[in-house]
């Protein structure tokens, strides 16, 4: 990887394109699986492996406190977090540095469906996180999403 490479440049381009292919085909004001459903055949076209509702559990204090669901998981390299609103949330970058906090993932995206698609992309090294990878693994939903169904 030379100076000034994105850690998985490739795949967050291929995702990208996906993202604005999937945006300049339905447009905006669908709901947020609407346009999951579309990002999701756009992925298995490029040839992605594409896992969605994805979970994982939160701890607190090294005690079980929940499980979370990731929208996708591409390549089980990196997570992507669909947002389908006019005003995209201020949280909604959080939410998505939160998400690799919690996981073994390093790299995010933070796709906005919104009036105009924009693109948010996250990276946190597991050296920097508290968490210990291999007890937070994320786990495969018993129940299929809507977007496995299709």
């Amino acid at each position: 990887m030379g100076q000034g490479s994105l850690i998985e440049e490739e795949l967050s381009r291929s995702l990208i394109g996906a993202f604005y292919e999937v945006y300049n085909e339905l447009g905006y004001g669908h709901s947020e699986s609407v346009h999951a459903k579309g990002l999701y055949r756009e992925l298995k076209s490029r040839g992605h492996s594409v896992a969605c509702e994805k979970s994982f559990s939160i701890d607190y204090k090294g005690e079980f406190l929940c499980r979370e669901r990731l929208d996708m998981v591409v390549d089980d390299k990196l997570i992507i977090e669909i947002k389908s609103t006019e005003v995209l949330p201020p949280t909604a970058v959080r939410q998505l540095q939160n998400y690799l906090r919690c996981t073994e993932f390093e790299i995010g995206l933070l796709l906005h469906f919104g009036p105009e698609p924009r693109f948010y992309r996250r990276f946190l090294p597991n050296s920097q996180k508290k968490i210990k990878a291999d007890k937070n693994k994320t786990q495969k939903n018993t129940a299929l999403s809507d977007v496995e169904r299709i």
